[in-house]
């Protein structure tokens, strides 16, 4: 039987979920501004698509190291200092890319810097997650807070195209306020994270609440052991074809939409922002779906909403031609099945897995090595626009987005290990050490190292 919570941990809850929910949706403010401001930089300072590709691929390169590195250290000294140190770099390179970016140079490391901050978000905070929730309360609780980079790049579209685009909005400043204040508001969300979150239960003398048994071991052995993990790979290949097709829509559909539709700026960025907004109905179905219908199984909701992906990235040339009200829906569409499998995957089935041996570094690896699609991405929108047209952008990614389940659906009935009871602390336990994974495809025996 479960342990009934005591008020204060569940006082506690709430505020670890509402703030690091805030905390992840708050990076989007310095991140999403970038693809909003890139019309306006394009018509002042002459900025070209491979520029852009060139900017976008330095971002996504040090944010995909940022991952890999940030989620070792979040295991080692906590989300809390993690994540503070990565709020700071994001707020001080965007206030700097208001003053440089008529240098392509400056611009484009500058970019990096912010995308080496925006990297300890995911594996922090789902870390910091992890210590305050269970197990078996996983998949709909990670569904629920997945949200935050969904609806936070929602919020973070609409929030810097208006004021990066309003005439009498610090007329000064001109585009620079696409940089500007997204960094002010993003400051008054980092002092919230830094001084009312907690990492775990144990920092305010509270009994622990989840019951994942980490092994005492270094960064160096953890690594290893994901490694070695088969589980982690599949679910880390699935996080790439997922994160290929949405990183190209983030940052290219307000380009795409003012120069082949032929919308306005403002158009264009609210228009954009429905990627986002209805893709949050998609990281809802996925997550009800694999507790409620699939048994906790994460692969198959993954697999069927990549092919639901394909089928909607294909269709979207004819239905955007047909006019506004079909882009509106050919948008949304492809936000509900990509979103799915991107939250799954990378929420309740990295936590899930990555109980085994530190969730930070295997959240961290399973989103790090997602966001290698995300470095390709700029480059394959570029050349594909420049040689095909915008139309094949769309065909393309219907065929990855095919691959992707193809390949997910190969391991339909994995299902993450589930606990066994741990003797004298009355939770469902699963030994991070001594627990085995269990698949119809594979079986692995982690024994004591």
């Amino acid at each position: 039987m479960t342990t009934l919570l005591s008020r204060e941990q569940r006082l506690w809850r709430y505020r670890i979920f509402a703030l690091t929910w805030l905390a992840y949706a708050g990076f989007y403010l310095c991140r999403k501004n970038l693809s909003v401001v890139m019309p306006l930089l394009s018509d002042e300072l002459g900025y070209s698509k491979m520029q852009f590709a060139n900017v976008i691929f330095g971002y996504s390169l040090l944010y995909a190291v940022g991952q890999f590195c940030f989620g070792l250290l979040s295991d080692r000294f906590g989300p809390r200092i993690v994540v503070g140190f990565g709020f700071l770099i994001s707020i001080v390179s965007n206030v700097f890319m208001g003053f440089f970016a008529g240098s392509v140079t400056l611009f484009a490391a500058l970019a990096c810097l912010n995308g080496a901050g925006q990297g300890t978000g995911w594996p922090g905070l789902t870390k910091n997650m992890s210590y305050w929730f269970r197990y078996e309360e996983r998949g709909v609780v990670m569904a629920w807070w997945t949200t935050n980079y969904v609806l936070g790049g929602f919020l973070a579209t609409i929030f810097a195209a208006f004021v990066a685009t309003h005439p009498s909005l610090l007329t000064n400043w001109a585009w620079r306020r696409g940089f500007w204040l997204p960094a002010a508001l993003l400051s008054l969300i980092a002092v919230a994270f830094v001084f009312l979150v907690r990492n775990q239960p144990a920092d305010v003398s509270l009994p622990e609440i989840s019951s994942d048994r980490v092994p005492e071991t270094g960064s160096a052995s953890m690594l290893l052991g994901i490694l070695r993990d088969p589980g982690i790979w599949i679910v880390a290949v699935g996080c790439f074809f997922a994160k290929v097709t949405r990183y190209a829509f983030l940052f290219w559909l307000p380009l795409y939409m003012t120069e082949h539709l032929k919308y306005a700026a403002d158009k264009a960025g609210y228009t954009s922002s429905l990627f986002e907004f209805v893709g949050l109905a998609g990281a809802l179905l996925a997550g009800y779906v694999s507790d409620k219908l699939m048994q906790s199984r994460r692969l198959p909701v993954a697999a069927l909403m990549l092919w639901g992906l394909g089928a909607a990235c294909w269709v979207h040339p004819k239905l955007a031609a047909a006019g506004f009200p079909g882009t509106v829906l050919s948008i949304s569409m492809i936000g509900i099945m990509n979103y799915g499998p991107d939250t799954i995957l990378q929420g309740a089935a990295s936590q899930d897995i990555g109980s085994k041996w530190a969730v930070g570094t295997a959240s961290g690896f399973i989103s790090g090595f997602g966001s290698v699609g995300q470095l390709l991405s700029p480059f394959l929108v570029a050349h594909i626009v420049q040689r095909y047209g915008w139309d094949d952008v769309f065909h393309f990614f219907a065929f990855t987005s095919l691959i992707g389940g193809a390949l997910l659906a190969t391991h339909w009935n994995y299902r993450a290990p589930r606990k066994e009871p741990h003797e004298g602390d009355g939770l469902p336990v699963r030994s991070a050490v001594d627990a085995p994974i269990q698949s119809t495809n594979w079986r692995i025996n982690d024994s004591k190292r």
